[in-house]
């Protein structure tokens, strides 16, 4: 079974036990400064996990894009990926325990036949403030999973999200596969490396309020989550996803350009890097955000994905000024093309992106080598130092494999223990800086957030009529404290364009118009003129609210209910966002 296979059958399972299928939210999240992209499939549900209604009811399935950037320096080995894919399905306040865990085993055994013995399952073992999930135990048990097969683990390996965050959470249990050719163990042992997890199911029974006490909840919450990549792998009986089908035509088509192959040690790590991150690439300049390299957030990290893939290119000898690059994505366009749409749509940006930043990238090189020669030139003995070393890194993109080459040719040493230990810091100083923004979960939807965000459809509005029909929203990045709102538009805004944006938005608010949620099918929300930012990511029946004659969209939520509760908005910059987008920053006072 391949990977196209596996989501199909997962996604027919999972509509034949009455859950609606959804479409996979963007990868970049709306709405969500705590992190960058979408981390797991259960993000983009947040509200509804809170108890915020779902359009399409209570059972809900998806294939969702998901992209992680904390394994990037594993990125290279047989199991770990940036982008990935995500099949989840979940229960907003319908079945429970019972279900989830007798389901997914059914899928497991009967529909991929997957023996009995190949598997293994965890379970939260409890601790002083909530006792052992023993009830997910015994339905392990009553379906055939022997006793030496269940491992009762703690907070940090079967609690979700953690303890210490406040809000809905629970226990999980997951499932593993053994992934060897070796005799399977009678005892389960989660240490070893053979035992490789392919299912997590979360239990969101309780609530964790101030004061360290966990209530039940009312409505208790499944969520799952099931990778693409590694039970694909396992379904076609290999130890490498990279030899899988959800790779081998990306992996045939980098051996064909490098006229080198696979299963040439010294060559195998640079061809999966590549893999990995032409696909990525493709998924975030395919997005409908319309993301482009930049020196922050979500465009750093393309920008990141693009000049390594250039690297490790040439680490094959690959011809780098030729079209080797739109080749491959192209390649994962046509591909992927099926679940996600906005690559078709989005397939000249995506090409565009790649080329350019090549060239950049290229120029940047250029630099880099007239600086390795003044290094050289200006060198008191034989050794580059680790200061050196890592300024041709940070400042002209030289990856300390290149300095090393380099300086090899010239008989001269580079001090690379040095050099890893400034590189060191700088991640951690990196991690630092972006720990709120990629540790995912239940992202805060407070009372000031929830002003903020009905205050973008009326930004928006404003917008069309004082620029024109032009205007579309392209993103936007919301706090308790202020708004961020991206929207297409050709060129800088006049002092009087602001002004009059600002005004018409307090004129909107003193009007006290009523916020109306509406529930239709999309088809005729659109035909009524409803806005929405990314229309494939919504199911056959949709939430539009209603703000007067003033704005229809398409959205999510939260909102107030009526717009004198938003208090004065002021515009405090617009500036460029990226080429035809600009980017507001406003206020609540």
């Amino acid at each position: 079974m391949n990977n196209i296979d596996l989501k199909d059958a997962y996604l027919k399972f999972f509509e034949s036990k009455g859950h609606k299928i959804i479409p996979s939210a963007p990868i970049i999240p709306e709405n969500d400064p705590t992190c960058l992209f979408n981390t797991a499939g259960m993000q983009p549900l947040v509200p509804y996990l809170k108890g915020e209604p779902h359009p399409e009811g209570k059972r809900l399935a998806d294939v969702q894009k998901c992209f992680r950037t904390n394994d990037l320096d594993s990125i290279g080995d047989t199991t770990h990926h940036t982008f990935f894919e995500m099949l989840g399905n979940w229960s907003l306040g319908d079945y429970f325990k019972k279900e989830s865990i007798v389901w997914s085993f059914e899928f497991l055994t009967k529909h991929l036949n997957i023996p009995v013995e190949r598997l293994a399952v965890t379970v939260f073992k409890g601790n002083k403030i909530v006792p052992a999930d023993a009830e997910s135990a015994d339905i392990w048990k009553y379906l055939g999973i022997n006793e030496d097969r269940i491992a009762f683990l703690g907070e940090e390996h079967n609690w979700w999200p953690n303890m210490e965050l406040l809000g809905p959470c629970g226990p999980d249990t997951e499932i593993f596969y053994w992934r060897s050719e070796s005799e399977i163990p009678k005892k389960f042992d989660p240490e070893n490396e053979n035992w490789v997890e392919i299912w997590n199911n979360v239990f969101m029974q309780y609530n964790h309020e101030e004061g360290d006490k966990f209530t039940p909840l009312k409505n208790k919450n499944v969520d799952t989550g099931l990778g693409v990549e590694r039970v694909t792998a396992i379904l076609e009986g290999y130890t490498d996803n990279y030899k899988s089908s959800v790779w081998r035509d990306v992996i045939e088509k980098i051996e064909e350009i490098s006229s080198l192959s696979y299963d040439d040690e010294q060559y195998t790590k640079s061809m999966r890097i590549i893999a990995d991150h032409i696909r990525a690439i493709v998924m975030i300049s395919g997005d409908e955000a319309g993301i482009k390299p930049s020196n922050t957030d979500q465009g750093y990290i393309l920008r990141r994905l693009i000049r390594r893939m250039i690297r490790y290119a040439k680490k094959l000898n690959i011809d780098i000024d030729s079209n080797w690059e739109q080749d491959l994505a192209i390649l994962i366009i046509n591909k992927y093309s099926k679940y996600y749409n906005e690559l078709e749509r989005n397939k000249n940006e995506i090409l565009d992106t790649l080329k350019n930043e090549k060239v950049k990238f290229n120029r940047t090189l250029e630099k880099g080598l007239k600086e390795f020669e003044k290094v050289v030139n200006n060198l008191d003995g034989n050794l580059i130092n680790k200061d050196t070393a890592f300024r041709l890194y940070d400042t002209f993109g030289f990856p300390i494999e290149l300095t090393e080459e380099l300086a090899e040719e010239l008989n001269l040493k580079v001090d690379t223990e040095g050099f890893k230990q400034r590189f060191k810091e700088h991640q951690e100083k990196s991690r630092e800086g972006a720990i709120g923004k990629f540790k995912g979960g239940l992202a805060s939807t407070g009372e000031m957030e929830t002003k903020y965000h009905t205050a973008t459809h009326l930004l928006n509005a404003a917008l069309k009529k004082v620029l024109g029909p032009h205007v579309h929203q392209k993103g936007s990045n919301i706090t308790a404290e202020r708004m961020r709102f991206d929207f297409s538009h050709p060129e800088k805004m006049t002092d009087e364009q602001k002004q009059k944006t600002e005004e018409l938005v307090n004129q909107y608010i003193k009007q006290a118009i009523p916020v109306e949620k509406l529930e239709m099918k999309k088809e005729e929300a659109l035909s009524l003129g409803a806005e929405a930012m990314f229309i494939d990511k919504y199911g056959d029946i949709v939430t539009v609210y209603k703000i007067g004659d003033v704005s229809l969209e398409l959205c999510g939520g939260p909102h107030v209910d009526n717009t004198s509760k938003l208090g004065h908005f002021k515009i405090k910059k617009e500036e460029s966002s990226s080429a035809g987008v600009r980017r507001i920053k406003a206020i609540l006072e």
